[in-house]
């Protein structure tokens, strides 16, 4: 440009000339540079691509059986019989752990941060394998089943709820993409969230942000309890589900699981106590093993573990007065 500006100055290029100089260089940079995007761009692609493909090549450590077999869920009774497991061989993380959850019956496991409760829900799903025992779903080791059928039949319910950055019908029919708009309304009713939705400006339509932004805790919990019942699983699961809600707002949406798990299999793991006096059964765990079993009356009339724990969550809540 500074020579064709030159060549205008000394009369041996024209204005036109300059502007056709300036053209040319236009048509020239501006494909090079696209180019050089497009370069970083295949680049990055391809170290994208070279990560997935590596990770595609890892052995999955739990793997189904070369004669594996879809599980025929009849009822959704579950047996834990003698489970010990370790992710660790140094650190036993449940030993000697038997319960059965009856067909149409909730058990509640509880216990301290770190007694094993979540891995219990880890085992029944067969993220890990048992290191001795059984994990049975009517009669049917999960080791035996392939892991699609397995997880098919059971719907959870867990404490970080994993939500779209879409709308509300989105996330519910997450749970069976194939389900009408009056199957979504009717568990929407079942979790007690519809009449929320519709007072919202958009109802079912309306955009909850990422990760549930926009919700309330006791809010994203519902569309979870809503989208597991469109499910329509076998066995329910409730990993921990009111654990991040105060208290006011986690005796409100106790009531749904109430609701949905009558006459289903429902095992419910919580450290909040509160959470579970309705069970058929209440498990207490300490350290990888069980130390009470019983309902919740049966437990507290015992002292033992389960009253302590009873009697220190009350006292931290004020609904018992502190004794010193």
């Amino acid at each position: 440009m500074i020579m064709a500006s030159h060549g205008v100055t000394t009369g041996t290029m024209t204005i036109d000339d300059f502007v056709l100089v300036n053209t040319y260089l236009i048509q020239l940079y501006m494909p090079l540079n696209f180019l050089g995007f497009v370069y970083r761009q295949i680049r990055q692609s391809q170290t994208d691509l070279e990560v997935i493909f590596r990770l595609l090549d890892v052995e999955a450590e739990i793997a189904d059986t070369p004669n594996a077999r879809a599980l025929h869920a009849n009822g959704g009774e579950v047996v834990f019989d003698n489970v010990t497991f370790a992710y660790d061989p140094r650190r036993t993380i449940l030993e000697d752990v038997s319960f059965v959850v009856p067909t149409g019956h909730t058990v509640a496991i509880v216990g301290l941060s770190g007694a094993g409760k979540s891995t219990i829900s880890s085992l029944l799903f067969r993220f890990y394998d048992v290191s001795s025992g059984h994990v049975k779903i009517d009669g049917q080791d999960v080791r035996d089943v392939t892991q699609e059928s397995l997880r098919r039949a059971i719907g959870i319910v867990p404490q970080d709820t994993a939500l779209f950055n879409e709308t509300i019908y989105y996330n519910i029919a997450y749970g069976d993409p194939s389900a009408s708009t009056e199957q979504i309304e009717q568990v929407a009713r079942l979790a007690r969230i519809h009449d929320f939705v519709m007072s919202t400006p958009d109802g079912y339509q309306t955009r909850i942000g990422e990760r549930g932004l926009k919700f309330s805790g006791a809010e994203k919990q519902r569309v979870a309890i809503a989208r597991m019942i469109l499910k329509d699983p076998a066995i329910m699961l409730f990993d921990e589900a009111t654990a991040a809600l105060d208290v006011h707002t986690e005796r409100e949406i106790q009531e749904s699981p109430r609701n949905v798990s009558m006459n289903r299999t429902t095992l419910v793991i919580s450290h909040c106590l509160s959470a579970v006096v309705d069970s058929d059964e209440i498990i207490v765990l300490d350290g990888g093993r069980i130390v009470e079993r019983g309902r919740h009356d049966e437990l507290l009339s015992r002292g033992g573990a389960y009253a302590a724990m009873w009697r220190k969550q009350q006292e931290s809540t004020g609904l018992v007065p502190e004794v010193i």
